[in-house]
């Protein structure tokens, strides 16, 4: 599995690459590419100069994420049918151990991301994932599921690029990528305007249009990902052990704790 799916070309851009296993998306400080799981040579993106953060709360109520319910949906396991075409326009809630924020979806902005996301969310992709990486001044990162065996059945699970038609500002949600066509499940929330990622392919598909406030409180001191040079979380070790890794090791990391259609995209999900 490529380990990090850099969500610019992290190196081209210098912000995010995004780290997941030799596959998976990560962003790092420089624009975002995927590493794969020997961080691919892609061009290291001049990385912003990183914000200062500021300081930010200690998630009072931020006790380690809980455990992963009890299992995930079993259909998660077989990527290949899940490919139900999304509303043209759907909201998604996310709680977090942080408070919750809403996304809204535009399909009409990058199709195929719109239509992963959908998939995803429908079947509880991201339910016990961690916000792994977390950028001040850039982005935030996640998308790796807190159970391995879902993880593997979604490393070669690609969807095609869609062409840019929105920005990378503040708030759009973007899906990271290792190069053409290498998308998956990781996903950024950009923390300001990164439009020079645009270039590099990196197709906004929504955006965060309640609770910004929420996503800028995510926990943010563990640093960058090994694979950009940090000692903050491996994307790698995530996809092979799950959460106990992270709770283990990065207790602080805030979670989602559940995400949610809601409006039309609600009724369409049903069967």
């Amino acid at each position: 599995m490529k380990q990090l799916k850099l969500v610019v070309t992290a190196m081209a851009l210098g912000a995010l690459f995004f780290g997941c296993k030799a596959k998976e998306q990560t962003a790092e400080t420089q624009p975002p590419e995927k590493p794969k799981a020997e961080a691919p040579a892609a061009p290291k993106p001049e990385t912003p100069a990183p914000a200062t953060p500021a300081a930010q709360p200690e998630a009072t109520a931020n006790a380690p994420a809980e455990t992963p319910r009890k299992g995930f949906d079993r259909a998660l396991l077989r990527p290949a049918p899940l490919k139900d075409t999304a509303p043209e326009t759907y909201q998604v809630k996310f709680t977090t151990t942080r408070g919750e924020f809403t996304v809204t979806v535009h399909r009409a902005w990058a199709p195929n991301g719109a239509d992963r996301f959908y998939n995803l969310v429908k079947h509880h992709f991201f339910d016990s994932a961690s916000f792994f990486r977390v950028h001040p001044g850039f982005i935030v990162q996640f998308g790796i599921s807190a159970y391995p065996q879902v993880s593997a059945a979604w490393t070669n699970a690609t969807i095609k690029d869609d062409p840019v038609k929105e920005s990378n500002k503040m708030d759009f949600v973007t899906f990271a990528t290792a190069g053409p066509n290498t998308r998956t499940t990781q996903l950024f929330i950009n923390l300001v305007d990164n439009s020079r990622l645009d270039k590099s392919g990196f197709a906004p598909f929504g955006k965060v249009t309640e609770g910004h406030n929420v996503v800028e409180m995510l926990y943010d001191s563990y640093g960058e990902i090994p694979e950009m040079g940090g000692s903050g979380p491996s994307p790698g070790k995530i996809e092979a052990e799950g959460k106990p890794y992270l709770d283990q090791n990065f207790p602080k990391l805030d979670s989602i704790k559940t995400t949610t259609l809601i409006g039309p995209a609600a009724e369409s999900a049903k069967p």
